[in-house]
């Protein structure tokens, strides 16, 4: 399908135009490519885009690779071939195996030797751990050991590397002698670099791998193999694109290339605009290829774009079956596991087994599609062998090949849609629930396709609209600066929810706790999240309170006070975090659901939940002033009693409930909080006052912490602590930065970023915002920390300390959230 260069030239180049930096090349720790949902999440960890294999946000390799032949010269714009491996020693992930083993009791040296006697070991299967590990033994002690013999017919050859899956500390032996030693827990299969000599010592016949595992707390978990990387000089002879420009908004991700005589760009599309749920949660990206001569000269130019079967499973290893077919006018190819364990696992570092990908192109354009091995991937392109050769195995790539004929001038545009049909997203309580889009009647993946192509002008033209929008209503909020903040933030705040509906007919936005516990629906996490989506649809904010509502109001939670989450992602079938946080938590979803009344200037989403929320505010009233040993949001810093911003939290809570209550025209009600919240205001200022700032915990005048509980005082027009707290607290802050941020409290140099924004959001002077703001998008440009934007960093390196991809730096756009709410 030819688009006119022209055409859609002005309808993808408006939105970037308006936003005021169309020639900038703009720099983010990860550049968000294909975006939709926790599964659905693809990114470039490097500037440029052909400098790497492209990721899901986890950091697996889900590589999208993209070539363009102009005449006979190739060149490469996208991605890099991703690296194949051999197994020399299976892991259990891919097979049970036998072993000896020992618990506890620490064995007899020599243990890891191949002659030490180990006839009085148990013999069971790994792998060993918790839980996880169905398919193998449990353990849940301290130490683990264990001996696994196997036969190697011939030595490895090439680049050897360790497969280790470790929770916690992990000693690994090879015939006798270690080979490495790796602590604490790495969370999934990682394969680690060997050197050299290590390969020597393996033998033909009998060997032995020994392995040691110390759990120091938390899961279990142990399991070891070897792989070898097999050498793929596919590429030799592709020459690299030379990238002149990446541009970032809302909704896309724009490349420019220079190859050869031709320009290329290139343009990710993921269509999150979150006034049309729709269009937000179909499950269609689209990748726009914009061609050019440079010479004066025509030249016959082809796009070759690769999609790796990576994407449709957890783990490379996995078998995957391949289709190719025509309907609806597209030509189609899609991918997906062999066993498919529909909603089967659950966790953090982990990725969709089940479901299928899909790559599709308008028949029209005359594209070629076909699967191959990824080794086979770009020498079939350039053979112009196009034949579906692999329709079943592991790490295949499918491939699209779209033919631009002769191009001149007079630019021409063709592009191909990225979509991933989960068939079911989560499970809600005992019952599975389709993603948002399947609800329509006769639902299917083709038809989602068919309608995105259909209707593709519309929706560039509606992200365009979106993205400048986002970029000007930031800008007027905070300055250039902060609207880059924004821009860097839409779009992965976003795709770590899925849009679900509940067996009860309610709107559910489930967030995954990413890098962090991988909860579903963390109330504390949808806290920091807020600010984005009360903004632009208040609906996903009931959507992000709805689920912990239902728990409480449908008898399942019986606590007086608000769960921490609904389970752990994707089973959504209650808490599964260990310990609670009540006044977190509470404080959470009452003053969310007085912003939610104050954004929609209606007040019937709190008469709905008027019980619950009553009760929960009681609870705030009797233990939120002062809070016990209990842990906030910030459980990274472990438990802390008398905690002074905690206790701002509940008083403000008390506040907005007193809001609400006015707002039903319960006048005694509104009044009796009213008056609680105030007090409590005034005794906090009383017993927490340190001189030139405000403690960190109520009776320690040493210590000092970020006040942001406090923006909603402003946000609500709550008016519970006077102007003075604000002025000293701030001129405190200012003072107390290191070169990347304001630390998040005296205890340590680490920070959070959405935690700065809301401290910044307070600020009544344009200096103070940015002092703090700009040191924020110091770290967000500079961090050598290539990961989607981590919002838990160190001040002085800029290095991220934890947690990536998260949702909670939706909390950038409070300072613009406060400016709308108190017009």
């Amino acid at each position: 399908m030819n688009i006119s260069f022209k055409k859609l030239g002005l309808v993808l180049g408006l939105g970037l135009t308006a936003l005021g930096y169309a020639n900038a090349q703009d720099k983010m720790p990860a550049y968000p490519l294909i975006t939709h949902n926790p599964y659905f999440s693809i990114w470039s960890n490097t500037d440029k885009l052909n400098q790497s294999v492209t990721h899901h946000w986890t950091g697996k390799d889900q590589s999208l690779l993209g070539i363009i032949k102009v005449d006979n010269d190739l060149y490469r714009f996208m991605g890099e071939a991703s690296p194949t491996y051999k197994t020399i020693l299976l892991a259990g992930d891919e097979q049970q195996y036998s072993v000896r083993y020992q618990m506890e009791t620490k064995p007899a040296d020599g243990w890891e030797k191949p002659e030490f006697n180990d006839q009085a070991w148990q013999t069971g299967m790994a792998p060993f751990g918790d839980s996880r590990a169905k398919a193998g033994t449990t353990w849940t002690g301290t130490d683990i050991w264990y001996r696994r013999k196997f036969t190697l017919s011939e030595m490895p050859q090439g680049k050897l590397l360790l497969k280790l899956h470790h929770d916690d500390d992990a000693e690994i032996f090879l015939n006798g002698q270690r080979i490495s030693r790796q602590r604490g827990a790495n969370g999934d299969y990682e394969l680690i670099p060997l050197n050299d000599d290590v390969k020597d010592r393996f033998k033909t016949g009998e060997n032995l791998l020994a392995v040691h595992c110390k759990n120091t707390g938390g899961g279990t978990w142990i399991d070891a193999g070897f792989v070898t990387e097999i050498v793929n000089d596919a590429q030799a002879g592709v020459k690299t694109a030379e990238q002149t420009a990446v541009k970032v908004s809302a909704t896309q991700t724009v490349y420019s290339f220079k190859c050869g005589p031709a320009n290329l760009r290139v343009t990710f599309t993921s269509p999150l605009v979150m006034t049309d749920l729709a269009l937000l949660s179909s499950p269609v990206s689209y990748i726009t290829y914009q061609l050019k001569a440079t010479d004066g000269k025509k030249h016959n130019i082809s796009i070759y774009q690769g999609a790796s079967s990576n994407i449709a499973v957890n783990q490379p290893w996995q078998q995957v079956q391949t289709s190719a077919y025509t309907k609806n006018g597209l030509r189609i190819i899609k991918a997906g596991t062999t066993e498919q364990p529909m909603l089967q696992r659950k966790g953090d570092n982990v990725r969709i087994d089940w479901g299928y990908m899909y790559i599709a192109a308008p028949a029209s354009a005359g594209a070629k599609q076909y699967a191959t091995t990824d080794a086979d991937a770009i020498a079939s392109f350039t053979n112009a062998k196009y034949d579906n050769v692999a329709s079943t195995g592991k790490q295949l790539m499918l491939n699209t090949v779209i033919p631009f004929g002769l191009v001149g001038k007079d630019a021409l545009s063709k592009y191909v849609m990225m979509g991933y049909d989960e068939l079911f997203s989560v499970q809600y309580f005992g019952t599975n629930l389709k993603p948002w889009w399947r609800n329509a009647p006769n639902a299917s993946m083709e038809g989602a396709l068919s309608a995105a192509a259909k209707n593709y002008t519309a929706v560039i033209a509606k992200c365009n609209a979106t993205d400048t929008k986002i970029y000007q209503d930031a800008y007027k909020a905070g300055g250039e600066k902060y609207a880059r903040l924004c821009n860097m933030s839409y779009r992965q705040s976003i795709a770590a929810h899925t849009l679900v509906k509940s067996p009860q007919g309610d709107l559910l936005w489930l967030s995954k706790e990413n890098f962090s516990n991988g909860s579903i629906n963390t109330v504390d996490v949808t806290y920091p999240s807020a600010p984005l989506y009360l903004l632009y649809n208040p609906e996903l904010m009931k959507g992000m309170l709805n689920g912990i509502f239902y728990y409480s109001e449908s008898g399942k939670w019986t606590k007086p006070f608000a769960a921490h989450d609904l389970g752990t992602y994707p089973l959504a079938n209650g808490q599964t975090y260990g310990e609670d946080m009540p006044v977190e938590e509470c404080g959470n979803m009452v003053i969310l659901a007085a912003a939610i009344v104050k954004a929609q200037h209606n007040p019937a989403y709190a008469k709905i939940h008027w019980k619950t929320l009553t009760t929960w505010t009681n609870y705030l009233a009797e233990a939120g002033f002062d809070p016990g040993n209990q842990l906030c949001t910030d459980d990274f810093a472990g438990h802390l009693a008398h905690n002074a911003n905690l206790s701002v939290k509940a008083i403000v809570a008390i506040g907005a409930y007193a809001q609400m209550a006015q707002q039903l025209g319960d006048a005694a009600t509104a009044a009796k909080y009213s008056a609680m919240a105030k007090d409590y205001a005034k005794k906090w200022m009383a017993k927490d006052d340190a001189g030139d700032h405000y403690a960190l915990v109520f009776g320690n005048n040493d210590s000092w912490s970020q006040k942001y509980n406090m923006v909603w005082d402003k946000v609500l027009k709550l008016n519970l602590f006077p102007q003075k707290v604000y002025d000293t607290e701030m001129a405190w802050y200012v003072n107390h930065q290191k070169e990347y941020g304001l630390p998040l409290d005296s205890r340590k140099t680490y920070t959070k970023s959405d935690w700065i924004i809301w401290t910044a959001s307070m600020a009544e002077k344009k200096a103070d915002f940015d002092a703090l703001v700009n040191l924020v998008y110091k770290y967000a440009t500079e961090t050598p920390t290539r990961v989607p934007l981590s919002d838990w960093h160190e001040t002085t390196t800029g290095k991220q300390v934890g947690f990536q991809a998260r949702s909670v730096i939706g909390g950038y756009w409070m300072k613009e959230l406060r400016d709308k709410m108190t017009r």
